[in-house]
Protein backbone atom coordinates (compact mmCIF):
# COMPACT_ATOMS: atom_id res chain seq x y z
CA UNK A 1 0.00 0.00 0.00
CA UNK A 2 1.07 3.74 -0.94
CA UNK A 3 2.19 5.99 1.99
CA UNK A 4 -0.07 8.39 0.89
CA UNK A 5 -3.94 7.93 -0.78
CA UNK A 6 -4.87 9.66 -3.67
CA UNK A 7 -7.18 11.52 -2.06
CA UNK A 8 -4.44 13.30 0.10
CA UNK A 9 -2.13 13.97 -2.86
CA UNK A 10 -5.58 15.37 -4.76
CA UNK A 11 -6.05 17.60 -2.05
CA UNK A 12 -2.58 18.71 -1.66
CA UNK A 13 -2.06 19.37 -5.38
CA UNK A 14 -5.55 21.05 -5.70
CA UNK A 15 -4.30 23.13 -2.42
CA UNK A 16 -1.23 24.37 -4.26
CA UNK A 17 -2.60 25.09 -8.09
CA UNK A 18 -6.41 26.12 -6.74
CA UNK A 19 -5.99 27.94 -3.66
CA UNK A 20 -2.51 29.19 -4.32
CA UNK A 21 -0.27 28.29 -1.53
CA UNK A 22 3.11 27.30 -1.27
CA UNK A 23 4.57 24.29 -0.88
CA UNK A 24 6.06 24.98 2.57
CA UNK A 25 2.70 26.20 4.14
CA UNK A 26 1.31 23.00 2.57
CA UNK A 27 4.14 20.82 4.21
CA UNK A 28 3.25 22.80 7.75
CA UNK A 29 -0.71 21.98 6.72
CA UNK A 30 -0.43 18.11 6.05
CA UNK A 31 2.69 17.56 7.56
CA UNK A 32 4.05 16.50 4.22
CA UNK A 33 7.68 16.95 3.14
CA UNK A 34 7.27 19.91 0.18
CA UNK A 35 9.99 17.45 -1.94
CA UNK A 36 6.66 14.82 -1.73
CA UNK A 37 4.44 17.86 -2.87
CA UNK A 38 6.75 19.42 -5.88
CA UNK A 39 6.71 16.48 -7.55
CA UNK A 40 3.06 15.69 -7.22
CA UNK A 41 2.41 18.56 -8.85
CA UNK A 42 4.29 18.43 -11.74
CA UNK A 43 3.18 14.75 -11.89
CA UNK A 44 -0.58 16.12 -12.12
CA UNK A 45 0.36 18.98 -14.46
CA UNK A 46 1.81 16.76 -16.96
CA UNK A 47 -0.16 13.65 -16.48
CA UNK A 48 -3.00 14.64 -14.66
CA UNK A 49 -4.70 12.09 -12.67
CA UNK A 50 -3.22 9.54 -13.87
CA UNK A 51 0.63 10.92 -13.00
CA UNK A 52 -0.69 10.33 -9.19
CA UNK A 53 -1.50 6.70 -9.20
CA UNK A 54 1.53 4.47 -8.22
CA UNK A 55 2.91 2.40 -10.91
CA UNK A 56 5.30 -0.40 -10.53
CA UNK A 57 6.97 -1.68 -13.93
CA UNK A 58 9.77 -2.73 -15.32
CA UNK A 59 11.63 0.00 -18.22
CA UNK A 60 13.25 -1.67 -21.40
CA UNK A 61 16.96 -0.22 -22.78
CA UNK A 62 15.11 1.53 -25.31
CA UNK A 63 12.96 3.36 -22.71
CA UNK A 64 15.92 3.59 -20.49
CA UNK A 65 18.28 5.31 -23.50
CA UNK A 66 15.40 7.92 -24.34
CA UNK A 67 15.15 9.06 -21.04
CA UNK A 68 18.74 9.53 -20.45
CA UNK A 69 19.39 11.18 -23.87
CA UNK A 70 16.52 13.28 -23.64
CA UNK A 71 18.16 14.47 -20.40
CA UNK A 72 21.32 15.32 -22.00
CA UNK A 73 20.04 17.30 -24.95
CA UNK A 74 17.55 19.29 -23.08
CA UNK A 75 19.49 19.65 -20.10
CA UNK A 76 16.59 18.99 -17.34
CA UNK A 77 17.37 17.78 -14.05
CA UNK A 78 16.60 14.46 -12.61
CA UNK A 79 13.17 15.33 -10.87
CA UNK A 80 11.48 17.06 -14.23
CA UNK A 81 12.97 14.43 -16.37
CA UNK A 82 11.63 11.70 -14.04
CA UNK A 83 8.11 14.34 -13.83
CA UNK A 84 7.76 14.17 -17.95
CA UNK A 85 8.20 10.36 -18.13
CA UNK A 86 6.21 9.40 -15.25
CA UNK A 87 8.84 7.92 -13.13
CA UNK A 88 8.24 7.42 -9.81
CA UNK A 89 11.06 8.21 -8.19
CA UNK A 90 13.92 10.87 -9.57
CA UNK A 91 16.54 8.60 -8.19
CA UNK A 92 15.71 6.07 -10.87
CA UNK A 93 16.94 8.19 -13.41
CA UNK A 94 20.32 9.16 -11.51
CA UNK A 95 20.61 5.57 -11.41
CA UNK A 96 20.50 4.75 -14.85
CA UNK A 97 22.91 7.88 -15.64
CA UNK A 98 25.58 6.91 -13.38
CA UNK A 99 25.57 3.05 -14.47
CA UNK A 100 25.44 4.28 -18.06
CA UNK A 101 28.53 6.40 -17.24
CA UNK A 102 30.48 3.87 -15.96
CA UNK A 103 29.88 0.80 -17.21
CA UNK A 104 28.16 1.88 -21.15
CA UNK A 105 24.86 0.72 -22.37
CA UNK A 106 25.63 -2.57 -21.22
CA UNK A 107 24.82 -1.17 -17.59
CA UNK A 108 21.10 -0.39 -18.07
CA UNK A 109 19.99 -3.64 -19.70
CA UNK A 110 17.65 -5.50 -17.34
CA UNK A 111 19.23 -8.48 -15.03
CA UNK A 112 17.25 -11.55 -14.64
CA UNK A 113 15.99 -11.69 -11.53
CA UNK A 114 14.80 -15.12 -8.72
CA UNK A 115 16.69 -17.79 -8.34
CA UNK A 116 18.36 -20.63 -10.93
CA UNK A 117 16.70 -23.21 -11.64
CA UNK A 118 18.14 -26.66 -10.55
CA UNK A 119 19.47 -28.93 -12.80
CA UNK A 120 18.08 -32.26 -12.61
CA UNK A 121 20.55 -34.82 -11.69
CA UNK A 122 19.55 -37.33 -14.85
CA UNK A 123 22.66 -39.38 -14.37
CA UNK A 124 22.13 -42.26 -11.65
CA UNK A 125 25.78 -42.87 -10.11
CA UNK A 126 26.73 -46.15 -11.16
CA UNK A 127 28.94 -48.38 -8.66
CA UNK A 128 32.26 -48.48 -9.40
CA UNK A 129 34.01 -51.48 -10.18
CA UNK A 130 36.05 -53.19 -7.06
CA UNK A 131 34.08 -50.92 -4.71
CA UNK A 132 31.29 -54.06 -3.82
CA UNK A 133 33.60 -56.00 -1.26
CA UNK A 134 34.28 -52.69 1.11
CA UNK A 135 30.48 -52.45 0.94
CA UNK A 136 29.38 -55.98 1.42
CA UNK A 137 31.79 -55.83 4.35
CA UNK A 138 29.94 -52.74 6.17
CA UNK A 139 27.13 -53.83 5.55
CA UNK A 140 28.05 -57.64 7.11
CA UNK A 141 29.72 -55.52 10.01
CA UNK A 142 26.42 -53.16 10.43
CA UNK A 143 24.43 -56.51 10.52
CA UNK A 144 26.48 -57.76 13.52
CA UNK A 145 26.21 -54.61 15.09
CA UNK A 146 22.06 -54.41 15.08
CA UNK A 147 22.26 -58.13 16.53
CA UNK A 148 24.48 -57.29 18.91
CA UNK A 149 22.35 -54.54 20.37
CA UNK A 150 18.97 -56.47 20.19
CA UNK A 151 20.75 -59.51 22.87
CA UNK A 152 22.24 -56.65 24.85
CA UNK A 153 18.74 -55.06 24.68
CA UNK A 154 16.88 -58.19 25.54
CA UNK A 155 19.26 -58.83 28.26
CA UNK A 156 18.57 -55.98 30.31
CA UNK A 157 14.93 -56.44 30.07
CA UNK A 158 15.57 -59.63 30.88
CA UNK A 159 17.34 -58.35 34.33
CA UNK A 160 14.88 -55.88 35.20
CA UNK A 161 12.20 -58.69 35.09
CA UNK A 162 14.16 -60.61 37.47
CA UNK A 163 14.50 -57.86 39.65
CA UNK A 164 10.84 -57.02 39.67
CA UNK A 165 9.99 -60.68 40.57
CA UNK A 166 12.59 -61.10 43.43
CA UNK A 167 11.04 -57.59 45.35
CA UNK A 168 7.43 -58.15 44.80
CA UNK A 169 8.03 -61.65 47.38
Amino acid sequence: MAKYSLEIKLAVVKGYLEDFKSYRTLEKESGIDYLFIMKWVSLYELHGMKGLIPKYTDYSLEFKIDVLNYMRDTGTSHRKTAAIFNIPAPSTVLKWEKAFNENGIDALKPKERGRPFMKKDTKKPQPIKGSQDPLLAENERLRMENAYLKKLHALIQEKEKSQNRTKRK
